[in-house]
């Protein structure tokens, strides 16, 4: 059977504005439930989400909360009010917990939080990372994430998928990270047009079912000779046609990445002299032999790299270790201690802050865009009508006369995004551009990035959008060391070398006087008959897999038929165990292979 619920609601219905967020939720979520909840921007995942941890009274309907569990609840934008950051954490242990400091201490060094920093001078991956401390410390029994990786680095994400993975509770959380979500969710909650709909599968499989949902809807409508909605006409055409449009833009990506790797194998034999034809433009960036450092604090050493119109390169690596000194190095705005950064001619940079200093809080949202001049905008040398190009960033009309002040943050970002790619401009340099954005403004994010013809660099933390977006990676890795890989983030796993470790292997006996000894070349024939065998058990695996997921896709299935439900549920966690041992045991015998035949 189901886990009992350890949070839930029924008919629920909360108001927003005069206007229905959503209408008759009904919802539960038990231990060991690992929820997605998704949707459109301003649909009222966050609301949803408050709702369920008691921070936003429903105005009818029911909330469920199992007697004598603990719940913790990440607010996107927590609000810390104590002294020095140990304390305001030391506030997520239970009241007859509170004296146990070691364990505030443990999770502050676990997510490298100074406990006594105060709040006041906190950035945002600080004030991220000590929200996180608060949430986990008290071991919880159920717990809700809202935008949980915002502004946090690649290795701090990696640790809370680890956290998640282990994490036994009833899990909530909201994510604009792909990667993060696929990842960790098992369960998915989809809120679409004030109502919930549930999958028994992950975020990876979202998609398809969006896709489906739609397919549906699309077909009853036809039956009924109605038209679409408006709105409906925007989610099914526009996402889905959007994604299609992508598929084709990855494969130019792909060509893409083919044209930087014959650049960076060229890299080293071309001369100086060489490039004086591509001065004109051709010729972005070249950095040689570029060292930077501030005291012992070494940023880069000997760095080089060269940079051609159209590159599209992912600057990644830790908080801290230098990725925007490094762009300032690249840009031209910081000199370096030693070797040399040339600038290719007639460059019209645009640069975007994540602090999006560019924005004036009081202006409207048309000012912003227009400058305060008129009614129409010049995109790329075309005119566009501001409200037109309001649209096409997901603004609703009644925003355009709106102040500044007013935008969440993920509005904000698309405001100086649509600014910034409406100027003339053939460098672009995106800091964090997808932080606060859902998941179909950064769609629309990559498309139009998709289509601009110069050259960009992009500092993210956010693994799906390198992979979809750049033609190569420079990860900064700290102590100076800098190295370029061909490709996204996925390509980087791959290509980056193994950390070099020595095992403690125990010499082996002496062989017995007379006895000569013997050297093992090549597997045994059980392993290599296993070897052999494993693929097609792991083939087998995926089928039963992906034939499991589709069962539980079916949202009315727990409600029919709630043994096979459970039979289900169990028989896909087995699966999943299965799978995940063959993987490893496929691998550990491939391993072996290799190196008893570079032995022989």
């Amino acid at each position: 059977m189901a886990p009992p619920p350890l949070l839930a609601l029924r008919d629920a219905f909360v108001t927003f504005g005069g206007r229905p967020l959503f209408t008759g939720v009904t919802l539960q979520v038990g231990r060991g439930e690992k929820c997605c909840l998704v949707g459109r921007n301003g649909s009222g995942k966050s609301t949803l989400l408050k709702v369920l941890a008691g921070e936003v009274p429903l105005d009818s309907g029911e909330r469920f909360i199992q007697p004598g569990i603990r719940l913790a609840y990440l607010a996107q934008d927590p609000d810390i009010q104590t002294s020095t950051l140990a304390e305001w954490v030391g506030q997520g242990l239970p009241e007859d917990e509170r004296d146990q400091h070691y364990r505030v201490e443990a999770m502050l060094a676990a997510l490298k939080v100074d406990g006594n920093r105060k709040p006041a001078d906190l950035s945002g991956g600080e004030g991220r990372r000590a929200a996180l401390a608060r949430a986990l410390v008290g071991d919880p029994d159920a717990l809700l994430l809202d935008e949980p990786t915002n502004h946090l680095d690649l290795p701090t994400i990696l640790w809370l998928e680890e956290q998640l993975a282990a994490f036994k509770g009833a899990l909530v959380l909201i994510s604009h990270d792909r990667s993060f979500l696929s990842s960790v969710s098992r369960q998915t909650l989809w809120l679409d047009r004030g109502v919930v709909r549930r999958s028994e599968a992950g975020f990876a499989s979202f998609e398809t079912w969006q896709d489906e949902v739609y397919a549906a809807e699309e077909a009853e409508q036809d039956r009924m000779d109605k038209r679409l909605a408006a709105e409906t006409h925007w989610l099914r055409r526009g996402v889905t046609a959007r994604r299609k449009r992508n598929m084709g833009r990855l494969r130019a990506l792909q060509t893409l990445r083919k044209e930087r790797a014959e650049q960076i194998k060229l890299q080293g034999s071309v001369k100086l002299a060489a490039d004086s034809g591509e001065a004109s433009g051709r010729l972005v960036i070249e950095a040689k032999d570029v060292t930077k450092a501030y005291g012992q604090r070494i940023i880069a050493k000997g760095f080089s790299t060269r940079i051609m119109r159209g590159d599209r390169i992912g600057l990644i690596g830790p908080n801290g270790a230098g990725k925007t000194t490094l762009l300032r190095l690249l840009t031209g705005n910081l000199a370096p201690d030693s070797g040399t950064v040339r600038l290719g001619t007639n460059l019209q940079p645009a640069y975007f802050d994540q602090r999006r200093a560019q924005l004036d809080p009081e202006a409207t949202v048309w000012d912003t865009l227009t400058d305060g001049a008129g009614d129409n905008i010049s995109v790329r040398g075309a005119p566009r009508h501001v409200m037109g190009y309001l649209r096409d960033f997901l603004f609703e009309d009644r925003q355009a006369q709106s102040p500044v002040k007013s935008l969440s943050g993920g509005e904000r970002n698309r405001l100086l995004l649509a600014k910034l790619l409406a100027k003339p401009s053939n460098l672009l340099i995106l800091d964090e551009p997808t932080n606060d954005l859902d998941m179909d403004t950064l769609d629309l994010l990559q498309e139009m990035l998709a289509d601009y013809e110069g050259t960009l660099l992009v500092v993210s933390h956010d693994r799906d959008f390198l992979d979809r977006l750049v033609t190569s990676v420079i990860a900064v890795e700290g102590d100076g060391r800098l190295t370029e890989y061909v490709g996204g983030y996925s390509d980087y796993l791959r290509q980056r070398p193994a950390p070099a470790t020595v095992p403690a292997t125990p010499k082996p006996a002496p062989p017995a006087r007379g006895e000569r000894q013997k050297t093992a070349v090549k597997l045994s024939y059980k392993d290599q008959r296993e070897l052999e065998e494993l693929p097609g058990r792991i083939d087998r695996l995926h089928q039963e897999l992906a034939k499991l997921e589709a069962d539980l896709a079916d949202p009315t299935l727990y409600a029919r038929a709630p043994d096979r439900f459970a039979q289900v549920t169990a028989l896909l966690e087995e699966t999943r165990h299965a799978l995940h041992v063959a993987e490893e045991r496929w691998l550990e015998l491939e391993m072996k292979r290799e190196e008893l035949a570079a032995r022989g």
